[in-house]
This record gives structure tokens, C-alpha cells and sequence, in this order.
């Protein structure tokens, strides 16, 4: 029996979930074929329970397709249901120890600590015990939630066992990133609690293995979209050239958007320029209602990934309005840099959490919070800077994005894969 003679798994939420993470894992995955692994895999969970867990999707019949040589696996639930959530970890795991047990060299790359970091470990743990002797070297890929989400509502709450278990299962990988150096920075931070509460040393740990590395993007994909596509795809929407002010991101309250509306009802460019509110999320239902009034914003919930690109370089301006809350902080901003990317007009947001990283000097900032302040930069975008402005903001906008292109980003995540290839 031929084996592959190197592979590549990927433990995330993959499509069709809207998150940039997502996207990431695609990235990845498609630059792996080019840096010698014959085998990539993206281990993920079922649709259905995708579907069920109330998470923002995108439609099922656009989904783009990967390469040939990138397989995704969704394995089936194991028992019924007297075992609730934990029928779907064992279908993960099980699936990675088969994988596990053949000789092949493997990288493991997990996203999300919860729980995929806990089935990667789990999984080498048990092939080790089997007797497998698996060829693998973990990664731990630690995202913005699992910080200000997971662990954060770890020391809300006082659950110091479950925010121990975390960092254990982090720091057992070889190798630990976060996606922005304000993930890192949280990681610490929060590692500095627990040792304070637990006597532990997970903040030494985290700081001397916690390196980082940037979500890739696919450049290509978003550079120079023919102007003919761009206007077919606003034509079939009714919406023009520079008639817009895009928000295309999760619909969710830590990413502004009811500041957006809010922002919109008094800004003077509004006779302009129309607010087309693209996405899914927890607050869309609410943010209809607050705007059921008003026939100048446009809610699109079935944009796919070609779409995307085509609305971000047709619109006047691009708000991302994000601010911190309990439960979510921007960790980076993914939509920031793919928009940066695409030119067209200028990105207004916030320096929250790491969006700084993402968009360095080549966005308009204001407060997070600030829906007076958030107005007047969308009017001053729209109404009164020059073209030759806007011009110079987008040449450092896409320079800036450039960074962020994945080929870059995958060799520095992965060194001896490239070596070797």
C-alpha cells in the first residue's frame, strides 16, 4: 500500500463558516501543495452541526472549491445521543489517530484551542499509546476567541481548573503561535493571572514559546478585479461606483455595527451614499428592525467570496467600527487587509486590539464608541477628501496588505517544510 510521503492536517472550523479563519486555513492549505506536502487535509465538523450551532454561513451552493490534493474530512459523530457534545470530538479524534497511524510524516496544525488543540493532542496521545509511533509535529494556532472568549471567561468566572487545562493542552503542541501579537500579549496576560491565582508558570512558558504569525491571505484574489465584473456584480444588486459604504463582516455588536447604523442616521454624505450592511451574524434580526425605516441601507446576507471582492472595490468607504466587549475583541482584522488589498475607497475603523497590525498607517482611525466621531470620518471620506488622498492611501493601503500574502505568511509558519520541499 502507497502512502503519501508528506501531509498536512488543518483542525478548524472550515467553510462554510463565515469567520476569517476559515479562510485562513484555506490559505494555508493551498500553499502546502506548492511547498511539497502531496497530502492536505482540513479536518472540520459536519454540516449539519455546523448548521445547528447557530453559526453565520455562507451559502452552500457557492462554496469555492479547493484544489485537487485538498481533502475535507467530516467525520460523523461516534455513540448517540447519550453522549452529547462529545460524540462529534470523538468522530475528530478518532479520524486524526487513523491518520496518525500511518508512516507518514505529518504537521499538525490546530486553530481554536477549544476544541481543536484538545482533539490534536488527545489524538497523539492515543496513537503514541497504541504504539503507532506517529511522524508528527503539533502546531497550536491560538485565535482571537480562544483568548478573549474562552480563557477570559475563564477568569470572569473563576473557573481556574478549566483555564488550567487550556494552557496545558496549548503548551503540550511543539510549537504555539497566536494571530496577532495582541493574541500574544493577551495570552500572557491572562497565563499571568492563573499563575497568580494557581502557582503555576504558564506566563514564562507562553513568553518564551508564543510566537506569531499573521493570517495569510490570498492576494491574488483580491488585487486588480476587472472593472467589468465589478460593475456587473453592483448592477445586479443596484448599487454604483462609490454609492456605498460597505460593512462586510460578522453582524455582531463587538464589530460596531449598531454604532454603523447609528452613525449613518446623521451623517450629511447619507443623501449620497447608500450603507449596504453584508453579512451574517447574532445581531442581523435586530439591526433590520433598527433600519426597517430606512430605504438607504441594504442588507445582503448571501454574499460568497467572489462577490466579497467585487463590493469591497466598488464601495466609497469601508467601516469596520469594531470595540471591545465582554465576550469579543478584535484580534486582528482579516476583512481589514482583504479590503486593503482590493483598493477602491478608504478603510475606517477602530485601533481595537489588533487592528492596528492589519492596517498600520493606511486607514482613517477613530474611537472606538464614537458614533459622532465614526460620522464625521465617513463624511470627511466621502465628501471632502481629494482623489489624490485617496489615491495615496490606498498605494499604502495595499502595501501594507502585502504583508499579509500567504505564500509569505506559510513559509514563515512553516520553515522546515520549506527547507525540505
Amino acid at each position: 500500500m502507497s502512502h503519501p510521503s508528506r501531509r498536512l492536517v488543518i483542525v478548524v472550523r472550515a467553510d462554510p463558516v463565515i469567520c476569517g479563519h476559515s479562510g485562513e486555513a484555506r490559505n494555508l492549505a493551498e500553499v502546502a501543495l506548492t511547498r511539497g506536502f502531496d497530502d492536505v487535509r482540513l479536518l472540520t465538523w459536519p454540516i449539519a452541526t455546523l448548521e445547528a450551532a447557530g453559526l453565520p454561513l455562507k451559502p452552500l451552493d457557492r462554496l469555492l472549491p479547493y484544489s485537487e490534493g485538498i481533502t475535507v474530512e467530516r467525520p460523523e459523530a461516534v455513540g448517540d445521543y447519550r453522549v452529547p457534545d462529545g460524540r462529534h470530538l470523538a468522530g475528530l479524534t478518532g479520524r486524526l489517530v487513523e491518520l496518525l497511524s500511518e508512516p507518514v510524516p505529518t504537521v499538525c496544525l490546530s486553530m481554536y484551542l477549544v476544541p481543536h488543540t484538545t482533539v490534536v493532542i488527545d489524538a497523539v496521545n492515543a496513537a503514541r499509546a497504541a504504539g503507532f509511533t506517529p511522524q508528527v509535529r503539533t502546531i497550536a494556532k491560538a485565535v482571537g476567541s480562544d483568548v478573549t472568549n474562552v480563557i477570559r471567561s475563564c477568569l470572569r468566572e473563576g473557573r481556574w481548573g478549566a483555564a488550567t487545562v487550556l494552557f496545558t493542552t496549548f503548551l503540550a503542541n511543539d510549537e504555539l503561535v497566536a494571530v496577532s501579537e495582541y493574541t500574544r500579549d493577551e495570552i500572557i496576560a491572562t497565563a499571568e493571572e492563573v499563575d497568580a491565582h494557581s502557582g503555576t508558570t504558564f506566563a514564562e512558558q507562553c513568553r518564551r514559546r508564543v510566537t506569531v504569525s499573521y493570517p495569510p491571505i490570498d492576494s491574488a484574489a483580491f488585487l486588480d478585479p476587472d472593472p467589468a465584473e465589478v460593475d456587473a456584480a453592483l448592477e445586479r444588486r443596484g448599487l454604483k461606483r462609490d454609492g456605498y459604504i460597505l460593512f462586510l463582516s460578522r453582524v455582531a455588536r463587538a464589530k460596531g455595527i449598531y454604532d454603523l447604523v447609528i452613525a449613518y442616521g446623521q451623517m450629511r454624505c447619507r443623501d449620497d451614499v447608500k450603507l449596504v450592511i453584508a453579512g451574517n451574524g447574532p445581531a442581523l434580526e435586530h439591526v433590520r428592525a433598527m433600519a426597517k425605516e430606512d430605504d438607504r441601507i441594504v442588507f445582503l446576507s448571501d454574499v460568497d467570496d467572489e462577490e466579497k471582492t467585487l463590493l469591497m472595490r466598488g464601495c466609497a468607504a469601508y467601516a469596520l467600527p469594531t470595540k471591545p466587549e465582554p465576550d469579543f475583541v478584535e484580534t486582528f482584522g482579516i476583512a481589514l487587509a482583504e479590503k486593503m488589498l482590493t483598493g477602491g475607497g478608504p478603510v475606517v475603523t477602530t485601533l481595537t486590539g489588533g487592528t492596528g497590525e492589519a492596517v498600520g498607517d493606511a486607514a482613517v482611525i477613530v474611537e472606538p464608541g464614537d458614533i459622532t466621531g465614526l460620522a464625521e470620518a465617513l463624511d470627511r471620506v466621502i465628501l471632502e477628501m481629494t482623489p489624490e488622498e485617496k489615491a495615496d492611501l490606498e498605494r499604502r493601503a495595499r502595501a501594507k496588505a502585502m504583508e499579509f500574502d500567504r505564500g509569505a505568511v506559510f513559509d514563515s509558519l512553516f520553515p522546515r517544510a520549506t527547507a525540505d520541499a
